[in-house]
């Protein structure tokens, strides 16, 4: 998603001046850097640090684009990292403030509600460099949409799908955004058959709170959430925490299973975050989400 910034600003205030080809050359090679370094931010400790970081990151990805508006790795970074931001930070933030602070909690999720949809726009952008007009053909039949697709822009769909699905969970008064979720899982399920193991099972991942968050009459399922969740385990050797509070959260407190939530959430805060420094920031986020849940546990159970 990032990368050190301060060499590779450098390297493009050396082509000022120079022709439209170099400085071309230069800021495409510049986007492809930062969109393909993700693991720069990935494998770091320091949550406020990256809290900090991220903004300035975000917006010189679009200051990139406004000059490389085609680069489609920039453009699925961008999405993703305004994603995960919003997520991480400012998602998070909000339901920290729920109890003891209403009206942030509310400007928060209005504002991650903002973010992620930032974030699906860019998704929407990629897709549509090689697919143009996808967007309005999702909404005519998103199977058929999706069917387009090949597995080098799975990475492209799935981001604007969970960015997509993210908004409409951040603000389920605005009708407009939920009546758009039956658009979602033709995307996510075209992911799943396109590249099943897509970033260590994160589309499995989604798909337990996709699956987990639904009642039945929506569609959702908590059987096929726990069959996602044992999926996403196995890919990523269960050494991502997020799928496990993804389940405490969408399915065991669906089913009232008190005791399963707390051994998840608990697993959650045991483990050793330097134990997969690949999956070390993400891992930290989760730990501060089970902090906060169980908190609130005997507002979740009966």
């Amino acid at each position: 998603m990032f990368l050190r910034l301060t060499p590779l600003l450098a390297i493009l205030a050396l082509t000022v001046g120079a022709g439209c080809s170099v400085r071309k050359l230069a800021i495409n090679s510049l986007a492809d850097a930062l969109a393909e370094s993700s693991a720069v931010y990935a494998s770091d400790g320091d949550l406020e640090l990256i809290r900090a970081a991220t903004p300035f990151a975000l917006k010189t990805m679009e200051t990139l684009l406004s000059k490389a508006p085609d680069n489609r790795g920039l453009l699925v970074g961008t999405a993703s990292g305004f994603t995960q931001y919003a997520f991480a930070f400012v998602q998070l933030d909000a339901e920290v403030a729920y109890q003891t602070d209403p009206e942030k909690s509310r400007d928060e999720r209005l504002r991650a509600k903002k973010l992620y949809l930032r974030a699906r726009d860019y998704g929407f952008r990629a897709l549509e460099v090689k697919h143009p007009g996808f967007r309005v053909r999702v909404r005519e039949n998103p199977s058929q949409a999706a069917g387009e697709l090949k597995q080098e822009e799975v990475a492209a769909l799935y981001w604007t799908a969970v960015a997509w699905a993210a908004a409409i969970s951040s603000d389920k008064e605005d009708m407009d955004l939920v009546a758009d979720l039956h658009l979602i899982e033709p995307m996510i399920k075209r992911c799943l058959q396109l590249d099943e193991d897509f970033d260590q099972g994160s589309i499995h991942e989604f798909m337990i709170s996709f699956e987990g968050g639904r009642s039945e009459s929506q569609g959702g399922s908590v059987e096929r959430a726990r069959k996602h969740f044992a999926r996403a385990s196995e890919l990523s050797r269960r050494q991502r925490m997020t799928a496990l509070v993804s389940l405490a959260e969408n399915v065991s407190v669906q089913q009232e299973n008190r005791k399963e939530f707390e051994t998840l959430l608990q697993e959650v805060l045991a483990f050793d975050v330097d134990s997969a420094p690949d999956f070390r920031l993400v891992n930290l986020v989760a730990q501060k989400r089970a902090r906060l849940l169980l908190s609130r546990i005997d507002d979740l159970f009966i």
